[in-house]
């Protein structure tokens, strides 16, 4: 454990530009609220301590985050640098390098923040910052430099002049700080913006200032600092992260016909040797065997299990269902809250109606019972091992097949 470490992050913004009810920081990114993300980082730096700044709906953020995460509340959401002042009472005993950190930035990489932590720690800096060059730097806080090109401030977008806007280094909003050196400074900073709200940014002149020690460490990839501001950061945001997702996979063994196309939710697991078809969505708490065969335009969604040598595609949705190894479900359908057993063949067209006034009812089919073209079975319902039914029947709920039966017809009855 780094003791000598402790972690803000910060959480409060209600998020304007995303025009939602819901708190920024728990829009999802491939599946997870962004929040998640950065608290994955934070837990492999293994700090000594965080301390995360709710505000806007924070009983719902705090619900997501759970006790063991130590949480404060920004009473009135008026800047950084006052959120900032939230979370210092839980450090008053701490004395080191205090790393700032957003919510809404899910793309950070641990070596990217391992770096800057390092760097600042070996310089014994008072503040370093997480900066980016970028052509076309609207919407970022801009780098001041003074004439020996040393760090001396931090100009946001909204009050900067013409010649300021034409700086190409921008602040990622990730900084270090010594505790000690950004507690004595922030008493100082003021609501002189056009906002009327403290910018945690403005500590940085005022480090500089008294002769603190102020410098930078440039991110080698600018995706990495995407702030998630608006809905068109979200979209930008999960294309970056599938990709992730989607090359982590192919790296451990998957094919992926098309990663471009196919959308994987973060936690999903994947057995070796799969292939993923074009155009698949594959949502988050879903598990695939190996040597499965998943698609194309296939919807697997949260609680399906697929078991080895599984065949599922093209336009089918299941949910919620166990599907045993070596069972080929081809062609389009609708699997819902189904336990299906081995080497079962589900014909195309097949429906499990699960739905009843209300509830979900479980279908169960056993080990290698052929279900024919456009055969509806409605929930509660049990089709026996090595069961048929013919091409459009429908098997009504409660009434069972038993194994080894053979069913036609509407409602279906022994052949």
């Amino acid at each position: 454990m780094n003791k000598n470490i402790a972690v803000v992050i910060l959480a409060a913004g209600k998020g304007e530009r995303m025009k939602s009810e819901i708190p920024k920081v728990l829009h999802s990114v491939c599946g997870r609220p962004m929040i998640g993300y950065v608290f994955d980082l934070v837990k492999e730096l293994k700090v000594s301590k965080i301390v995360t700044v709710l505000g806007y709906k924070h009983d719902e953020a705090r619900k997501f985050i759970g006790p063991l995460v130590k949480t404060v509340t920004q009473k009135r959401l008026i800047g950084t640098a006052d959120a900032l002042k939230s979370a210092l009472p839980e450090l008053r005993n701490f004395k080191g390098t205090l790393l700032v950190l957003y919510a809404d930035n899910p793309l950070l990489k641990k070596e990217t923040i391992k770096k800057l932590l390092k760097y600042h720690i070996d310089n014994k800096l008072d503040a370093t910052l997480l900066t980016s060059h970028l052509d076309k730097p609207a919407g970022y806080g801009r780098i001041l430099r003074d004439k020996y090109s040393s760090i001396c401030g931090i100009v946001e977008e909204k009050d900067a002049d013409d010649f300021q806007k034409d700086i190409k280094e921008i602040n990622t909003g990730i900084i270090c700080f010594n505790k000690d050196s950004l507690a004595a400074v922030l008493k100082y900073i003021k609501p002189n913006n056009r906002k009327k709200e403290y910018y945690l940014t403005d500590a940085i002149k005022l480090i500089y200032e008294k002769g603190g020690l102020v410098d930078g460490v440039k991110i080698s990839d600018t995706n990495e600092a995407l702030g998630v501001n608006s809905r068109l950061d979200l979209a930008r945001a999960n294309s970056i992260m599938q990709r992730r997702i989607n090359e982590k996979f192919m790296l451990d063994g998957i094919t992926i016909i098309d990663p471009d196309s196919a959308s994987i939710d973060y936690g999903v697991k994947i057995g070796l040797d799969t292939v993923i078809y074009p155009f698949t969505v594959i949502e988050k708490n879903v598990k695939i065997g190996k040597r499965c065969f998943v698609g194309p335009f296939i919807h697997l969604r949260e609680g399906t299990r697929l078991e080895n040598d599984v065949t599922a595609g093209n336009f089918l949705e299941v949910v919620r269902s166990s599907v045993s190894s070596g069972t080929f479900m081809k062609h389009f359908g609708y699997i819902g809250d189904s336990r299906i057993g081995r080497m079962v063949n589900i014909g195309a067209g097949t429906v499990t109606a699960n739905f009843d006034d209300g509830k979900k009812n479980i279908t169960v089919i056993k080990d290698k019972a052929f279900i024919g073209c456009d055969t509806v079975l409605v929930a509660p319902v049990k089709i026996g091992k090595a069961a048929k039914t013919g091409a459009g029947t429908v098997v009504t709920k409660n009434n069972d097949v038993r194994d080894g039966a053979v069913v036609v017809g509407v409602p279906a009855r022994p052949l």
